[in-house]
């Protein structure tokens, strides 16, 4: 039997550390996306990311960065567009869970990484680490 890629959930902080020169984490997120493309890794996310993501973009960085994450980003990601069930999922852990700093963004993300067995995330977001997901390190330098 052949060893597929394992899928990696992508999360809005780890697009935006791609396209943010400026973000601290943009080298290591450069380098871990590029293995991810090189890898031919299946790379998810979901529609709140993406309004997330496009808001984020053209906020601080303009339209051009939003235009990367359209035309460049975007076409190598499978989308999963929130649904009414997967809002209520993602609702009712924001308001079970009481935390102040955990968003809707990502309790939809957790919810739809369980529910499609993702294990891994590409993120700067201790969250995801806190729900018992692997986050992926940049690759080491050849020595």
């Amino acid at each position: 039997m052949p060893d597929f890629p394992q899928p990696v959930f992508v999360d809005t902080s780890a697009l935006y550390a791609v396209l943010d020169r400026d973000d601290r984490h943009h080298e290591e997120a450069v380098a871990i996306w590029g293995r991810l493309v090189e890898e031919a890794r299946p790379l998810t996310t979901h529609s709140y990311v993406l309004v997330e993501a496009f808001a984020l973009m053209q906020r601080r960085l303009g339209p051009v960065a939003a235009k990367a994450l359209q035309n460049d980003v975007l076409p190598l990601l499978d989308v999963i567009w929130v649904d009414e069930e997967l809002h209520r999922a993602a609702t009712e852990a924001l308001l079970a869970s009481a935390s102040r700093t955990v968003s809707l963004v990502d309790w939809a993300s957790f919810a739809a990484m369980r529910d499609r067995d993702l294990r891994v995330a590409f993120a700067f977001d201790n969250d995801f680490a806190a729900q018992g997901f692997d986050t992926l390190d940049a690759p080491k330098p050849a020595r």
